[in-house]
């Protein structure tokens, strides 16, 4: 093992993990130099572990370790009551936790912290939300604790931000606060240089040789200062971060440009030459920081309607007063006693009240693992009963922002994602390093003829030029139409699925529970009459399952008195069974119920549900399917421009009706879900790249996840499915075809923003290169750019959205 030795005083070096300046103090290992044994710690960490390659990704990616975390600072962290509070999830052997680690900063920060198993066997996963610098930790219990979590993250440089206050109540962001504290010192700064600069601005000749002339520049001098060093900190310190890995950001011209104007303003007011130019830079920082302001807020509003005022278009049933009452998820609260059947989710923390339940927490560990619950347990939100129906009450209420982050988790990402932000990163490669060019060529070429002009045309080129107008275009546009949907019940995953909607040319719907309506009672009973105890029975199976046949044959029988069900069983595409009290009972299929061979039974023009007791076949319920109100209109819309398909795992006796809609040999029955797969898969290799498939979320999650875009449409019911990237409440399944046509309108939108941000930077950098415009009017115009392109694109998809029937937000 190699061993320590220190850099000699005097030998300049910069250390090998974090970058910082190793003069004096320093050590080499490995013959590698570090500023401190901190950083030396973190390195061989790494090395142990086969993670050497996180410094590949990025030049000295590290954080400095100079300042160690004190020791037992974490020790409160054992007390379980202060731990729960950080916790997402908990069983008898895993653990979620999730931190905000500001010192997130980069690629090789991802990789580092997403391959923290790698250190520690112990911890099972990490997931790592760059935008929002957060990490989703999952950790096995006895193996390792909160506390070691977190001061294993802190030993490596990623000490997460832990404060009481936060987990007592919703975070809320002190940004915005320092912006407007930094906005009150540049706007103070700046009235008081532009009042003490009115003579220069006047050309009273009467202060050229007076000494309050000196006095004046000294004290501008002086006023700048707070405005440089404190409101610009912000810039500085994201131009340094991007230097010292060797990359380049829209900051670094902007502060090149404030940087020289200092010097140069310095220089003329300390020789007697002039005011100089602080109150432009007072100005331009000031106008600068309201730009950041407005655009950070206009983030956070964004967030904030998608996390919490947009929400699941799915239903709960409610207990009121002994009977059950369907509400939307976004109406319960904490104390409401609810039903979850077979497979539907648990929206909210939740105690069980009566019996034994199964929860499948998969959608929430992303592995598919049962959990036996107790009555007077806890159970987490995002698990699913996986048996008969249970009766909780809600322990917390329900988070909007944590089912989004669920549902966006990587496990249930099935496709490679596009994005816009690809021409973002290909512009901003080459952007800044041709601005910096530009500008000096401009100021070397004026500077012999005229160094004012030369000043101007530097400094106006740096400042005017800023693709913050480009950046901003997708998110705000693909935000605000996410935003749009989401008021007018059709709720999608993340804004990749509007990049990938506009390019779909083939639709696959299911047919039970999308192309049929739910709530329709057309049902009859065929066979052996049943007796009262008989009816209970099929009633009290059929109410466990939230298939829309079953739910149906539930409501026809609502009169019954529901039993409990022992021993649930819901097998996809055949049936249900269950035991109440002593009987045995199934429904379902033909041959599930055991009634093959019973020729009188293939001739129904309508779904059927068998019915089987005790191992005896007693009959079927006709179940006559009514289409949902406008499907022949939508399909004439769609048949013109999409390749339609039908999949059903019903038998056929519905292809005639069917017909009406679309041609026969687009129509498959009796698909059970690994069928409804393969064609997806199938379709997708034959060259059909681009599919969408609609359906329940019940027996086709498979095929949801194996398209480019899967769709459930969601009426009454909560079966939600993580692997699809949008649901559409079944009032607005007619406006498929409006929600692909927004989708490429937006896509639009994007492009036109593009070509107006970049001749937005042309023009700019046309008049600035001609040294007349002041930089004073090149911060003005700068931010000016990006409200334009952000209103442009707010206010062209609301036009669009209007114009796609999307005008009036619904009623809930």
């Amino acid at each position: 093992m190699s061993q320590s030795t220190y850099i000699l005083a005097g030998v300049h070096t910069v250390c090998y993990h974090c970058g910082e300046d190793c003069d004096g103090g320093g050590l080499v290992f490995d013959q590698k130099p570090f500023c401190c044994s901190g950083c030396q710690t973190v390195y061989e960490l790494l090395e142990q572990s086969g993670m050497d390659c996180y410094y590949d990704l990025n030049q000295k990616p590290g954080t400095s370790r100079k300042a160690k975390y004190r020791e037992g600072k974490y020790n409160w962290l054992d007390d379980v009551e202060s731990a729960k509070k950080l916790l997402q999830y908990s069983d008898e052997d895993i653990t979620i936790a999730a931190f905000n680690i500001p010192a997130i900063h980069c690629s090789s920060c991802i990789y580092l912290l997403e391959n923290l198993y790698k250190i520690n066997p112990a911890i099972v996963r990490a997931q790592v939300n760059f935008l929002q610098k957060e990490a989703r930790i999952t950790f096995k219990n006895g193996q390792i604790s909160l506390r070691q979590v977190v001061e294993l993250i802190a030993r490596i440089g990623y000490e997460p931000r832990l404060n009481m206050s936060d987990l007592e109540q919703p975070a809320t962001s002190l940004s915005n606060q320092h912006y407007y504290l930094k906005i009150g010192v540049a706007f103070f700064c700046f009235g008081n240089i532009m009042l003490l600069s009115f003579p220069e601005y006047l050309g009273i000749d009467t202060l050229s040789e007076h000494p309050m002339r000196r006095f004046f520049g000294y004290a501008n001098f002086l006023l700048a200062l707070p405005v440089l060093f404190y409101s610009a900190r912000e810039f500085f310190a994201s131009a340094y971060v991007a230097i010292r890995h060797k990359s380049l950001n829209m900051d670094i011209p902007i502060v090149l440009g404030m940087v020289v104007m200092f010097i140069r303003s310095s220089y003329d007011i300390f020789m007697q030459q002039g005011a100089g130019y602080m109150d432009t830079l007072a100005s331009l920082t000031l106008l600068m920081l309201i730009g950041r302001l407005f655009q950070n807020k206009t983030y956070a509003t964004l967030s904030f309607e998608r996390d919490y005022r947009s929400y699941f278009p799915v239903s709960v049933s409610k207990i009121t007063g002994g009977t059950e009452q369907t509400i939307a998820l976004s109406q319960i609260k904490v104390g409401d006693k609810i039903i979850v059947r077979n497979e539907e989710l648990i929206p909210a923390d939740s105690t069980l009240l009566n019996g034994v339940a199964m929860i499948d927490y998969s959608f929430v560990t992303g592995e598919s693992k049962t959990v036996p619950v107790k009555s007077g347990d806890k159970i987490y939100a995002g698990g699913k009963q996986m048996g008969s129906a249970i009766k909780l009450e809600l322990v917390n209420d329900v988070s909007h922002s944590y089912l989004t982050q669920l549902w966006n988790d990587d496990a249930f990402k099935n496709k490679s994602e596009l994005s816009t932000s690809t021409l973002n990163t290909k512009v901003s490669r080459y952007f800044t390093p041709a601005v910096i060019l530009i500008s000096l060529i401009s100021g070397l070429y004026w500077m012999q003829a005229d160094s004012h002009k030369a000043l101007n045309a530097f400094t106006a080129v740096l400042i005017i030029t800023c693709p913050c107008a480009l950046a901003l275009s997708a998110p705000f546009t693909l935000g605000n139409v996410i935003r749009i949907l989401g008021k007018h019940g059709i709720y999608l995953k993340n804004t990749f699925v509007i990049e990938k909607m506009a390019k779909i040319r083939t639709i696959v719907f299911d047919k039970t529970g999308t192309l049929t309506n739910n709530k329709s009672q057309n049902i009859n009973y065929q066979g052996t009459p049943l007796t009262n105890r008989e009816q209970i029975y099929v009633a009290s199976l059929t109410h466990q399952s939230s298939h829309p046949l079953s739910k149906k044959i539930s409501t026809y029988l609502h009169s019954k008195k529901i039993e409990e069900v022992t021993s649930f069983h819901e097998m996809q595409g055949k049936g249900i069974e269950g035991m109440i009290q002593n009987g045995f009972i199934r429904a379902g299929a033909l041959d599930f119920a055991g009634g093959v061979g019973r020729p009188d039974l293939h001739d129904s023009n309508t779904s059927t549900v068998h019915i089987s007791i005790d191992g005896l076949y007693k009959g079927y319920y006709e179940i006559r399917n009514d289409y949902r109100t406008g499907l022949g209109e939508l399909i004439e819309r769609l048949k013109n421009r999409f390749d339609l398909y039908v999949l059903s795992g019903d038998n056929n006796a519905e292809k005639k009706n069917l017909e009406k809609y679309i041609q026969a040999d687009r129509l498959l029955f009796d698909q059970q879900p690994l069928d409804k797969l393969n064609f997806i898969k199938t379709m997708q290799d034959h060259g059909h790249n681009k599919v969408m498939m609609i359906g329940d979320g019940l027996n086709d999650a498979g095929a949801l996840r194996q398209s480019d875009i899967g769709l459930v449409i969601s009426e009454d019911t909560n079966n939600f499915s993580p692997a699809c990237d949008g649901i559409v409440e079944a009032g607005k399944f007619i406006q498929i075809d409006s929600l692909i046509n927004y989708s490429r309108s937006a896509m639009r939108i994007i492009k036109i923003s593009y070509t107006l941000s970049l001749l937005y930077n042309i023009a700019g950098i046309y008049l600035a290169v001609q040294g007349t415009m002041s930089p004073i009017v090149a911060a003005i115009l700068m931010p000016i750019s990006s409200i334009t392109i952000i209103s442009f694109s707010t206010l062209a998809s609301y036009i669009l959205g209007r114009a796609h029937g999307f005008a009036q937000a619904q009623t809930r």
